[in-house]
């Protein structure tokens, strides 16, 4: 899955005042009952229904009933939009319970961290294809980030390491979660199931093996590829055994 989209790729001066409540109101002519929250609203739902490729300002206008031009007053075009919309669904995780650690431990701050984060991305599958390196930073983001920061406070490393603690989560479960959307994506797309596409290569597989130029692959167990494993929890420990063997090195302040 490629990337289609960048954030902070338009005026970032505007996306900042919107974001941060000083540039809601349009200066003339607003239609009743259009707010920029129910712009942002609908941008997301439709995103999250057909895809970000379907969101633009004249869909949108449909979905709302307005003319197109009407919410220009509220937004200057797609590039702020997308901005507004990042802030929103990064807001999710935060007040949803079933995301909150578990305890004041570190370890469990990473886990949920990784939680909140695939679940953001099977919620809204659009955002892996938003190039976030250029975030604009608005509430919900900056809230995330100090949340984060707030639950490894007892890690006891250096600024630096804390920050690349998350970036290493979020790059980890980005990829998880681009593996299970490309894969269902795929099947979709196809009509064929993963079973089924799978399937279809066995008989050259087998062949391929019994030429003995594979021994490493030919003495895989049956269950190596199962579709079942757990790769994320898997994957989850392994990164917080990996950030343990730091923090114990620093001393007392992570034990």
């Amino acid at each position: 899955m490629t990337t289609t989209e960048t954030s902070g790729s338009g005026d970032v001066s505007r996306s900042l005042e919107l974001l941060w409540g000083s540039g809601e109101r349009p200066s003339r002519g607003p239609k009743p009952g259009l707010t920029l929250d129910r712009i942002v609203t609908a941008a997301v739902e439709l995103a999250d229904t057909e895809g970000l490729d379907a969101v633009s300002m004249r869909r949108l206008s449909t979905e709302l009933g307005t003319g197109t031009m009407s919410l220009y007053r509220y937004v200057p075009g797609k590039a702020e939009l997308l901005d507004l919309m990042l802030d929103r669904v990064a807001g999710i995780p935060l007040d949803n319970e079933e995301y909150a650690p578990e305890s004041d431990d570190w370890r469990d701050a990473v886990r949920a961290m990784a939680r909140a984060h695939l679940g953001l991305y099977r919620a809204h599958p659009w955002l892996l294809k938003v190039n976030q390196s250029r975030t604009v930073l608005g509430p919900s983001a900056l809230r995330g980030l100090e949340s984060a920061l707030e639950g490894l406070r007892g890690m006891g490393l250096r600024d630096p390491e804390l920050i690349s603690v998350i970036i290493s989560v979020q790059s980890f479960v980005s990829g998880i979660a681009r593996m299970e959307h490309e894969t269902n994506e795929a099947a979709q797309q196809t009509g064929q199931s993963n079973e089924d596409f799978w399937k279809s290569q066995e008989p050259f597989l087998e062949r391929a093996m019994k030429t003995g130029r594979y021994p490493r692959l030919a003495a895989l167990s049956e269950d190596a590829f199962a579709p079942d494993f757990d790769h994320f929890g898997f994957g989850l420990a392994r990164l917080v055994d990996g950030f343990e063997v730091l923090v114990r090195e620093r001393g007392p302040a992570g034990t």
